[in-house]
């Protein structure tokens, strides 16, 4: 449910981007239309609200990369959460059969365990990626709203 919430939140981050991003063309317009007229006070009004949009426009921009990075770690969590408690599952079904050391049953957990720890790699290497190029969309977006290169 949070998960949820979170991934809705970026997405309502970045239309409101977009909204700004929007805005902040249709003040362009009218800088320009301002400045045609001769009318370079107006103009000027119309400069700084297009400049505050697009400042509003990377604040959500930026806002939702951390929203976005902050939805990936809880995903983490509950994907580990899953995977410990199959895990402990399978332990205590291991340790029964150790027991009654049913060669067969014994085969059959060791495949189960095997595939569930094959199925937490992927899903980790899978959360490292999202993480990664989250990290890479922050340092871009601090880069572009500093005014620095990373040297790409």
């Amino acid at each position: 449910k949070h998960l949820f919430n979170l991934k809705f939140a970026a997405k309502e981050l970045n239309r409101n981007a977009k909204k700004c991003d929007k805005e902040g063309k249709t003040e362009k317009t009218k800088i320009k239309k301002a400045i045609q007229r001769g009318n370079i006070e107006v103009a000027r009004i119309h400069a700084e609200d297009a400049i505050l949009q697009r400042n509003q426009a990377i604040n959500f921009l930026r806002m939702s990369a951390r929203v976005d990075a902050v939805a990936a770690r809880v995903q983490i969590a509950v994907t580990m959460g899953k995977v410990t408690k199959s895990m402990a599952g399978v332990v205590k079904s291991i340790d029964g059969t150790l027991r009654s050391m049913n060669l067969e049953k014994i085969s059959a957990l060791m495949d189960k365990f095997e595939h569930q720890f094959e199925t937490l790699y992927v899903q980790t290497q899978q959360m490292e990626d999202t993480m990664s190029s989250t990290s890479v969309v922050q340092e871009l977006g601090t880069s572009v709203s500093s005014g620095t290169s990373l040297g790409m």
